[in-house]
């Protein structure tokens, strides 16, 4: 199983359609590469970190360094 496949499969697990899920895979891939290009880091780093801010994300969680929002207002 390659990459886009994985996942592909991840992000249905996570609640997403097969067509919902594709497109994620792929956004995924694409903003790995510009991070690993503005940060200076891996591009495997960067995904790790950006499956790290979908899964807290999915589950209600607020990632580290990302500010919490007032739902309230």
């Amino acid at each position: 199983m390659n990459e886009d496949e994985q996942l592909r499969e991840l992000c249905v697990r996570l609640g997403a359609s097969t067509e919902q899920a594709a497109t994620m895979a792929a956004q995924l891939q694409k903003r790995a590469g510009q991070l690993a290009v503005e940060r200076g880091i891996t591009r495997e780093a960067a995904l790790a970190h950006l499956l790290n801010v979908v899964v807290k994300g999915r589950n209600g969680e607020t990632p580290p360094g990302f500010p919490p929002t007032n739902p309230g207002k």
